[in-house]
């Protein structure tokens, strides 16, 4: 386990009102909020979260011991009831035996062999999607982003389309995901699991359209039989078993399945949002984006194999997780004995880091709002600390997904890229803080096809 050579040496924070402290500073700009705590008061910092003890680190090498202490001295926190409906007991909420039993589970479903397995849907629905632009049109860029990985991830996840009962499954994911951040910035998040505010009870409806289409599809792959013979991941789910031979419940395939849905579709349908949004404000990096591409691939659609050729793509989306990383925050309890560079932290408090505040630190990226994928050439003069980009969170909580997503969103580029460019609207839109970090308003964008 990493051990911080840096000092932790926690200074208050801003001033709270009773009983709710920091809370309705937070709710109004979360991301302002945050670096401002950063900026005026250090790399670790008391704050209040309603009536829970917090501490933020900001410091790459605090976060990478905190990151990695997770499933030993520091424990999950569970934000809010919302999120808690929607996922269930997976993986992500897991702990202890729970949490490795699972892990063991559902770790081999999205392996490289598995990915690479995937990697031929992805640029067929990619292709797909772009055979229905012509040049001029004006499109939703994540409208569209989201409609090619939601059919990426339903031909993967569940081994084929929904058809007419995608879009109803879509927007049921979308109301949920909605709720959840809506919870995470008002008092709501201090409500108990009884109380039916209008908001909670459109996010109830839209839970059971997801749970009533994850368990028909459960239903109708158990009375097919044939999990064994499928390479999607509901069937490697149904059919995983554990050391002592036991299977996932029905409740844990919905879980593990909801979870997969979620992230699977809406982060890096997120990610390539801000991509284009970055692109049309960086012509040269675009045209080197197009001479890559024309040399890699000499008019050929992407493979898995062109992928760790791809530097140049995988540069730009790996800047565009920079600065717009989708997850953008990390809690957990410190438990008896929680220590962090040697500093013992009081059992209860909750810990937390930001990818947002790490990520546009000026210490670590010079030039912090500026898209520059070059920083991430091998031979940059300035390398990243480890920790200091960490957009699918580290340790052994890790993104079970992050390789799946990181080959999906290059992959994509690639294959529309080819094809056409997207020049977004020239308005610069803001973060909108929920579960994910997505434009507070649509980003429009008018196709050039080359």
């Amino acid at each position: 386990m990493p051990v911080s050579t840096v000092p932790l040496r926690p200074v208050p924070g801003p001033r709270g009102v009773p009983l709710l402290g920091n809370l309705p500073a937070f709710g109004r700009d979360p991301l302002g909020f945050l670096v401002r705590l950063r900026d005026d008061f250090g790399d670790a910092v008391t704050w209040s979260l309603g009536p829970k003890r917090s501490l933020f680190l900001f410091h790459p090498e605090h976060i990478a011991e905190f990151l990695a202490a997770r499933e030993r001295t520091f424990e999950l926190l569970e934000i809010g009831w919302a999120f808690k409906q929607l996922i269930g007991d997976s993986l992500i909420l897991s702990k202890g035996s729970d949490w490795r039993r699972k892990r063991s589970l559902v770790q081999p479903t999205v392996r490289p062999r598995q990915v690479r397995a995937y990697a031929s849907a992805m640029v067929e629905c990619a292709r797909t999607a772009a055979d229905d632009w012509h040049d001029g049109d004006r499109i939703d860029v994540r409208q569209q982003m989201t409609l090619i990985t939601q059919r990426i991830v339903l031909r993967t996840l569940f081994g084929n389309d929904l058809g007419d009962r995608t879009r109803a499954l879509g927007e049921a994911m979308a109301e949920a995901e909605h709720g959840i951040g809506a919870e995470l910035r008002n008092m709501s998040l201090f409500l108990p699991g009884w109380v039916r505010t209008p908001g909670r009870r459109r996010f109830l409806r839209a839970v059971a359209t997801i749970d009533a289409e994850i368990h028909r599809l459960i239903r109708a792959r158990q009375r097919s039989g044939d999990t064994a013979d499928r390479d999607d991941l509901l069937s490697r789910l149904l059919a995983a078993r554990d050391e002592e031979g036991r299977p996932l419940t029905a409740k844990e395939v919905r879980d593990e399945a909801a979870t997969l849905w979620a992230a699977g579709h809406e982060t890096t349908s997120t990610a390539l949002t801000w991509t284009w949004y970055l692109l049309s404000r960086a012509p040269e990096a675009r045209e080197r984006l197009t001479a890559e591409l024309a040399q890699v691939l000499a008019g050929r659609p992407p493979t898995i194999d062109d992928y760790d050729r791809l530097r140049w793509t995988r540069q730009i989306i790996k800047e565009a997780l920079r600065l717009y990383p989708p997850a953008w925050l990390i809690p957990a309890v410190a438990r008896d004995g929680a220590a962090v560079a040697g500093t013992r932290i009081p059992a209860g408090t909750v810990v937390w880091c930001s990818q947002w505040t790490t990520h546009r630190d000026p210490r670590w990226f010079p030039e912090p709002t500026s898209f520059r994928p070059e920083r991430w050439d091998p031979d940059a003069p300035d390398p990243v600390p480890d920790h200091a980009w960490y957009p699918f969170g580290g340790g052994q909580r890790t993104c079970l997904g992050a390789r799946f997503a990181q080959v999906e969103a290059a992959l994509l580029l690639a294959t529309l890229a080819q094809r056409c460019h997207l020049d977004v609207a020239p308005a610069d839109p803001n973060p909108s803080v929920g579960l994910l970090l997505q434009p507070a308003a649509p980003l429009h964008a008018t196709v050039r096809c080359r």
